[in-house]
């Protein structure tokens, strides 16, 4: 259930510098995927059993752990991340913890979904790391407590058994279940610290919440669409195009290098599921002096159907959010957006409906992973 990379032990001592030169870290096959567990989606740290050193809201910062050497409070060193006290024995005869002591955090996810692989970031835990961690998986629906999820009768499905770990290191598990999930229970033992966590996977929406909302964005991450591919990321990764709520900021966009020959940047995504698109919204916010100059927007249906353009090239303006209603709903599974020549683009919206046979599979899919 790991991943090919393994990392146990300790990691050396700070020595100055920068505090990610021995970082360890290694490729993971799952990281292109969706963070189910994205603070942007709306995923939380519910409940912690000991957060004494540092908080378990940490663990789900969008960006990398923070190391600041000279940074101490009245109970210690200040880590971003999420930290518990050392644990102890019962006596003098018995100083040290048992087998079962561990320490826990639940965590709910932003996008309930599929996992596919799990990554446990002890990034500057250097020697106050965990010995090793588990995760278990739950599907609960509504809005559950944490007592109520962690109630006798729930069910929860170990997705990485108790595996050992190093400290300044990306532990990265790939996992095999094949389940929808809602919540995490996230498990150190005995004590330590897990800087950050990311949980990726492939988003299921409710098929019930879809249909009573009937027309809503087809492509949002957090109701299954995705990026499959796209021609550039070197300034931010297409996936930003469809997060949750505008662009705050320029580089919660997608931008493009500057091209130098005649070409073309794009992106192309996967619609929830088969569906009619009837409205567009293409947002440039933030990008001022590099946006996109013009974009055009293309379809298909199913893997191996015709691209047929359905917003011929338009010219877009800077830090705007610019809405077209298509005059006949067009029938996808598939859009590419394509921008002349270069630049960005911040947000894409779809607005329609899944069509019978669409909304049929995502109910069917929805019950096979036992939603």
């Amino acid at each position: 259930m790991t991943a090919t990379a393994r990392f146990t032990g300790d990691a050396n001592p700070y020595g100055g510098g920068d505090p990610y030169a021995d970082y360890r870290t290694a490729d993971l096959p799952f990281i292109g995927l969706v963070d189910l567990a994205d603070r942007r989606l709306g995923a939380g740290v519910i409940a912690a059993n000991d957060e004494f050193f540092a908080e378990r809201e940490n663990l789900l910062k969008p960006e990398p752990a923070e190391f600041d050497p000279e940074r101490f409070g009245h109970k210690g060193k200040i880590m971003d991340g999420w930290e518990t006290r050392r644990r102890r024995g019962a006596g003098a005869d018995r100083p040290h913890p048992t087998d079962e002591d561990h320490d826990w955090a639940l965590v709910r996810l932003g996008a309930p979904g599929v996992v596919r692989g799990i990554v446990v970031d002890t990034a500057h835990f250097r020697g106050n790391y965990p010995q090793a961690v588990s995760v278990e998986a739950a599907c609960v629906l509504g809005s559950p407590s944490p007592e109520e999820l962690l109630a006798p009768g729930v069910k929860w499905t170990t997705l990485v058994p108790r595996t050992a770990v190093g400290g300044h290191a990306a532990n990265g598990f790939v996992v095999a279940a094949e389940q929808r999930v809602t919540h995490l229970r996230v498990n150190q033992h005995p004590d330590g610290g897990i800087a950050r966590l990311r949980v990726y996977g492939e988003v299921t929406p409710d098929p019930d919440w879809l249909a009573a909302l009937g027309t809503f964005d087809l492509v949002a991450l957090e109701n299954g669409g995705l990026v499959e591919d796209a021609s550039d990321r070197f300034y931010s990764p297409a996936t930003n195009t469809i997060q949750p709520g505008r662009s705050r900021k320029m580089d919660d966009g997608w931008e493009t290098r500057r091209r130098r020959d005649k070409g073309n940047d794009w992106i192309r995504y996967r619609l929830v599921e088969q569906a009619e698109i009837r409205a567009v919204e293409i947002d440039t916010a933030y990008l001022k002096g590099n946006s996109a100059g013009w974009a055009s927007l293309s379809a298909r249906d199913g893997e191996n159907g015709d691209w047929t353009e359905v917003l011929p090239r338009t010219r877009l303006q800077p830090d705007t959010n610019h809405r077209f209603v298509l005059l006949d709903a067009v029938r996808a599974t598939h859009v590419r957006i394509d921008i002349f020549p270069d630049g960005g683009i911040s947000r894409l919206r779809l607005f329609g409906s899944p069509t019978e046979e669409g909304a049929t599979r995502l109910a069917a899919r929805h019950r096979e992973l036992g939603g």
